[in-house]
């Protein structure tokens, strides 16, 4: 039996997500919460707009229209549709590749 990658992964809730951030940063858990929910309604507001979403050292959000097309599969067509993307910066992407045995711990973009 072969495993693909996403197999692999582990998935982060929220909620897990929400507690991390907190105990970096030392803010409360409410405090990261309302950020975290006032960071994605801009986002999603702002490239709804179609405007691109850049941030500087990690990446740019943007949205990217399709055009409609026949299902393969039988007889009907999807509509036009949009998709959020996001492309990651250089400074990001390097850091996605694989340490060596002898690093350990995790960086974030910016921090020292």
């Amino acid at each position: 039996m072969t495993m693909n990658m996403s197999d692999q992964r582990q998935r982060i809730s929220k909620r897990e997500f929400i507690s991390r951030v907190a105990a970096r940063s030392g803010w409360p858990i409410k405090t990261v919460n309302s950020v975290y929910e006032g960071i994605l309604d801009e986002l999603m507001d702002a490239v709804s707009h179609d405007e691109t979403v850049a941030l500087t050292g990690f990446g740019r959000f943007y949205r990217q229209t399709h055009r409609g097309h026949k299902v393969h599969f039988g007889q009907s067509e999807v509509d036009d549709y949009a998709v959020l993307k996001f492309s990651a910066s250089r400074i990001v992407n390097r850091q996605l590749e694989p340490q060596s045995a002898s690093e350990s711990g995790r960086k974030l973009v910016g921090s020292a």
